[in-house]
């Protein structure tokens, strides 16, 4: 758990530094930072996205999650709570911006590979290379948002958390084989761009309700395995 105790930290450590730098911002530079982090989720989300897709052994898997995990988000109103709580305590641009960071901290690649091999094999490489880009993320997001940032760090070590317990209790068994953390990838990756289109007011998404979508592989895999197929 080593990496994503650093990993948690530089996020703490990043939003109490970029709150501080915002006081001495004006609201013009603000908005730049805002439209920034928007166009950064963009290309994070297609990098993530464009990458993982040519590894798919199920092309269509994605489109399956985001349709099911959509509807079942929707239905729950995820992110209509979620934002509604955030917005209690901070403001409705702070639960734009919380929502970003989160999920850029959480559903990229080395998020969900960090502790996976951190469980297995005791290599932390991915988490501490992670840990250093969420540290000037959380920076930039917290010179934008406020302090509020903070909160994404607890969020960030359940995530990890939990699949650091996932690779200790399937390290000897077929579940981690296959393509899963490609497939999640995938609609993490979507996910992102999602956010992206929120932060620049081109689209609101209601990103948090498509959250259901990342489990849709991960039960694909596990059926397969149960099924030996």
């Amino acid at each position: 758990m080593l990496g994503t105790i650093v990993n948690t930290g530089c996020i703490i450590v990043g939003s109490i530094v970029g709150s501080l730098l915002k006081k001495g911002l004006g609201e013009k530079y603000q908005n730049v930072l805002y439209n920034a982090m928007g166009l950064a989720s963009l290309a994070l989300g297609a990098n993530t996205f464009v990458q993982n897709m040519p590894k798919s052994e199920f092309p269509v898997l994605f489109i399956l999650a985001i349709a099911l995990g959509g509807i079942l988000g929707t239905a729950l109103d995820l992110d209509g709570r979620t934002k509604r709580l955030i917005a209690k305590r901070g403001g409705e641009g702070l639960a734009n911006g919380l929502i970003s960071a989160c999920l850029l901290f959480c559903v990229g690649t080395f998020s969900i590979v960090g502790p996976i091999l951190s469980a297995t094999t005791g290599d932390n490489t991915f988490l501490f290379t992670n840990a250093t880009l969420d540290l000037v993320t959380s920076m930039v997001f917290a010179t934008t948002y406020g302090i509020g940032i903070i909160f994404a760090a607890p969020v960030l070590f359940c995530w990890q958390g939990m699949f650091y317990l996932i690779g200790k209790l399937a390290a000897s068994s077929s579940l981690l084989e296959g393509t899963m953390v490609n497939e999640m990838a995938i609609v993490g990756g979507l996910l992102i761009i999602s956010s992206g289109l929120s932060l620049l007011k081109i689209k609101d998404c209601k990103t948090l309700n498509y959250i259901p979508a990342l489990a849709i592989p991960a039960l694909w895999f596990l059926v397969k395995a149960l099924l030996g197929f």
